[in-house]
């Protein structure tokens, strides 16, 4: 039969009408006309919803964790389909484009990138599909997206994961404000730490971080954190909080950094010896104990976390001399807690050492 043009359009445009309004928000409706010609709408679809128990994951670097996402079905299947997961991460530090994690259907599944072999879905139970990873590297933090997709139908749920750690100020052994970012980046590196985040050192603000001297951030700003505001900090018109000098030239500008570091692994301990140490003899003996010369980052959270206290001062691997306390007592420096800093000493000068054991 032969249908006019315009005819036609309009049928066209009245079917793509009818359906759109009986498919809204994951359902679709059914009109049925009952005994008065009034239109009812009758459910008879299944909706897919994805969830999880948890928006935010604190870790530490080196262990494993699970993110974790949950879908189901209402109402709820007799039988199970066949969905397809999809995980993605965007970093932390700058954001920047999501990158694929792993995909999975059924028993089949691949991982992407530096997770590759690091990561997998968990499976406990029907429609668990939070992500497991093990071990946690360095550069592992983000937002992570957990996504569903079943047929044309899809959902997600995001989780943010962090790092516990501790955040530490940490200069040049050349000077206060030699370091450009990525100078600042690699010192933090070589101290078994990262550039610590804005939100990092907003936190050791919050827990009592006070330090005049302005650092390298991960996202390229340079900021410092005050406590107790004092003419040699700003000046007493501000209030305490985290102040900021914005975002700066990466190679041209020079400034400290902050570190943070998460990797509680290992013991680190002070080594009694009879005598004082040069630098070359404590990188020697604590080789010669079965160890190695103990990093920045390993003296600070073996302060933090493991309780490490001691008032004897010792070489650390960057040449630096420093001691920590959780203690404060007389003879023992300030009256509250922290890693003390002798900076950096002429290398054949004697002191302790603080060694650590993997």
């Amino acid at each position: 039969m032969w249908i006019a043009r315009p005819l036609l359009v309009t049928l066209m445009h009245l079917l793509l009408e009818s359906f759109a309004q009986r498919f809204s928000n994951g359902y679709f409706y059914q009109d049925i006309v009952n005994g008065n010609g009034n239109g009812e709408i009758y459910f008879s679809g299944v909706r897919l919803l994805v969830e999880s128990t948890q928006h935010s994951v604190f870790a530490v670097q080196g262990s494993n964790v699970t993110l974790p996402c949950q879908f189901r079905y209402e109402p709820e299947l007799n039988e199970p389909r066949r969905t397809r997961v999809k995980w993605f991460w965007q970093p932390a530090a700058g954001g920047g484009q999501e990158k694929d994690v792993i995909v999975a259907m059924g028993t089949r599944h691949r991982s992407y990138g530096s997770f590759k072999g690091r990561v997998r879905l968990r499976r406990e139970a029907p429609g668990d599909a939070s992500l497991v990873i093990n071990p946690l590297e360095v550069d592992d933090t983000g937002r992570y997206r957990c996504e569903i997709i079943d047929g044309l139908e899809d959902e997600s749920v995001v989780v943010d994961l962090e790092f516990r750690g501790v955040v530490f100020p940490y200069y040049s052994p050349r000077g206060r404000y030699r370091l450009n970012f990525l100078e600042a980046k690699q010192a933090c590196e070589e101290q078994d730490a990262t550039l610590a985040t804005f939100d990092q050192l907003f936190t050791a603000w919050e827990e009592g971080l006070d330090w005049c001297n302005a650092g390298w951030l991960a996202d390229g700003t340079v900021q410092y954190p005050v406590s107790v505001p004092r003419e040699a900090c700003g000046g007493t018109g501000f209030a305490p909080g985290v102040r900021s000098y914005g975002l700066r030239h990466h190679r041209l500008d020079r400034f400290d950094s902050f570190c943070f570091t998460s990797t509680v692994r290992g013991e680190v301990y002070f080594l009694q010896h009879p005598v004082k140490l040069s630098f070359t003899e404590a990188v020697r003996v604590c080789a010669e104990d079965g160890g190695e010369i103990a990093k920045v980052g390993q003296l600070y959270l073996a302060w933090r976390f493991r309780g490490l206290d001691h008032c004897d001062a010792g070489w650390l691997a960057d040449g630096s001399v420093r001691y920590p306390v959780t203690r404060p007592r007389a003879n023992c420096g300030p009256d509250h807690p922290g890693v003390r800093s002798f900076g950096f000493p002429p290398q054949h000068h004697g002191y302790g050492v603080y060694c650590y054991k993997a």
